[in-house]
């Protein structure tokens, strides 16, 4: 557990994303990238976790009866699909103003879903255990990412499964995820991201490995412009996600 509950979190960062929250739902706003992103990463979520928990696929709701985590949830574009799909969901979100637009977007969409304006390292203080933890183009904004995973690892339930979603640190990620989203296409704000931040693979299941679980899976998330979609690749060296569980005893 952190000794401090903040230390997995960036004051500058959060102002950043709190300057754009009223524009977290516009899909032709700031956050259009994640729009876009969001259909290829929510169903490697449901696929992944269908596959663990054994629900069966052939429905509407396949995590009906999960509870899930989504850490760093912003205006809740992971959050409210993830619970139509069934799961019990509790968004976090350090900053108070996310949490706001996230709960008031939940409220004309009947979402259902429990928001909090809270850190990881809170909320698993409270002894809240889910089934699913989800760590979605997170990790790259906190400043002590071991802390950080810590704190997400305690949150899972002995026989949960852990997401987590984030951008490789090579020259690829330089020239298309911060120079070329950033300066060129201008998807996005500039100083959105900090190259430096950006985790490697190794690096990522190194800190997961520090927190005691097990990293089970690695799958690459490429785009492709001329369609403008979003699709999983073996090519990690931009966009990737990485899976992990607690061992078994």
């Amino acid at each position: 557990m952190e000794n401090n509950l903040h230390s997995s979190v960036d004051a500058d960062e959060v102002a950043r994303f709190e300057a754009l929250a009223e524009t977290w739902w516009d899909p032709t706003g700031p956050f259009r990238p994640l729009h876009r992103l969001n259909p290829t990463r929510l169903q490697f979520v449901r696929d992944r976790a269908v596959a663990h928990f054994d629900r069966p696929a052939d429905t509407v709701r396949p995590l009906e009866g999960l509870s899930a985590v989504d850490i760093g949830c912003g205006g809740g574009l992971i959050s409210e699909p993830l619970a139509r799909m069934g799961a019990a969901v509790t968004g976090i979100d350090p900053s108070e103003k996310n949490i706001g637009i996230a709960r008031a977007h939940a409220l004309h969409s009947d979402a259902g879903v429990d928001y909090r304006a809270t850190t990881a390292g809170e909320l698993a203080a409270t002894g809240a255990r889910f089934d699913l933890v989800l760590n979605l183009e997170v990790v790259e904004h906190v400043p002590d990412v071991d802390a950080f995973i810590a704190d997400s690892a305690l949150l899972l339930q002995p026989s949960g499964l852990m997401v987590c979603a984030t951008l490789n640190r090579t020259l690829k990620s330089l020239a298309l995820a911060k120079i070329g989203a950033e300066y060129v296409l201008r998807w996005l704000p500039r100083g959105t991201h900090d190259w430096r931040r950006f985790l490697t693979p190794a690096e990522l299941a190194g800190s997961i490995r520090r927190a005691g679980l097990a990293v089970t899976g690695l799958q690459g998330v490429g785009y492709a412009p001329l369609r403008d979609a979003w699709h999983l690749t073996a090519d990690t060296a931009v966009n990737y996600m990485m899976v992990a569980v607690r061992p078994s005893a």
